[in-house]
């Protein structure tokens, strides 16, 4: 307390002219409109600028919770586009018993490591068995394919990512629908290649790459990227094609799976034709 009292006594004379400074300039803007405005404009210039960056600091730390619920909006959409796409084919009105005959079906899921520098690189899920999730499920972004589930437990899941040596996903051209496989030289993380495409196709620069739909993991359609290089193999019978993902395989935070609820049929169904043969 007595350094308080100390340190007006030292200063009395600079605190009496602020005091008498700040009297002087309320007086001065009370009295004159032009200084209130002036006042008043200033004020609302601090306090918006602060209010502004207030609002860009916590929406800065609540993008991930932003990000999660798009991601989990459009899990819904993709769900209920799907129900109608399949209400749409067998000319039906779209109902509860409807659900059951939908041949995919989405979940969404927070990618918690993400690998994409070494040769063969993988994902980390924060969803397991619990969540639904099994091996060989297809896994997308809103942009295009991931990679496909490998291991699972109860609560997590790995990935085999599409910049992988092991990966090969069977995919097409757009245009032509000539198809061959999708695989990763371990080079760039933004192109890969597709090979067995035959000499007889067309294909210029440019050209969009999609899913085929003749495995059980992916649908037909989806966006993969477009030819940004091509050129024959040694035996010149095939094209080697530099595609340039869509995705950006660096910054994945969120993914969909896709489970194909007819897969298991299918998979009964050619194992029996193959012991056959």
């Amino acid at each position: 307390m007595l350094q308080i009292i100390n340190f007006f006594i030292r200063n009395k004379n600079f605190l009496l002219f602020l005091f008498l400074l700040a009297i002087s300039l309320s007086l001065t803007i009370q009295s004159h409109s032009y200084h209130q405005s002036k006042f008043v404009h200033s004020a609302n210039f601090v306090s918006g600028n602060l209010l502004s960056l207030k609002h860009e600091i916590t929406g800065y730390f609540g993008l991930r919770k932003e990000n999660k619920l798009l991601a989990e909006e459009n899990n819904r959409l993709r769900n209920q586009l799907e129900l109608f796409t399949e209400a749409s084919s067998l000319s039906v009105r779209i109902s509860d018993s409807l659900t059951e005959d939908i041949p995919y079906y989405y979940r969404t899921a927070e990618v918690i490591n993400n690998n994409y520098s070494k040769t063969n690189n993988y994902l980390t899920l924060k969803s397991g068995r619990k969540q639904g999730i099994q091996s060989e499920m297809g896994v997308i972004s809103s942009q295009g394919i991931i990679g496909i589930v490998d291991q699972v437990s109860e609560n997590f899941s790995t990935v085999l990512s599409i910049l992988n040596s092991k990966s090969s996903i069977s995919v097409k051209l757009k245009k032509s629908g000539h198809f061959g496989s999708l695989v990763w030289d371990g080079k760039l993380p933004n192109t890969l290649q597709l090979i067995d495409i035959a000499r007889l196709a067309s294909i210029s620069i440019g050209d969009t790459i999609t899913t085929d739909g003749r495995s059980t993991i992916f649908p037909k359609g989806l966006p993969v990227g477009v030819i940004s290089n091509f050129k024959l193999d040694q035996g010149e019978n095939f094209y080697i094609i530099d595609v340039t993902l869509f995705n950006d395989m660096t910054k994945t935070e969120y993914v969909y799976i896709i489970e194909n609820k007819k897969a298991e049929e299918i998979k009964e169904l050619e194992t029996t034709t193959k012991n056959e043969y």
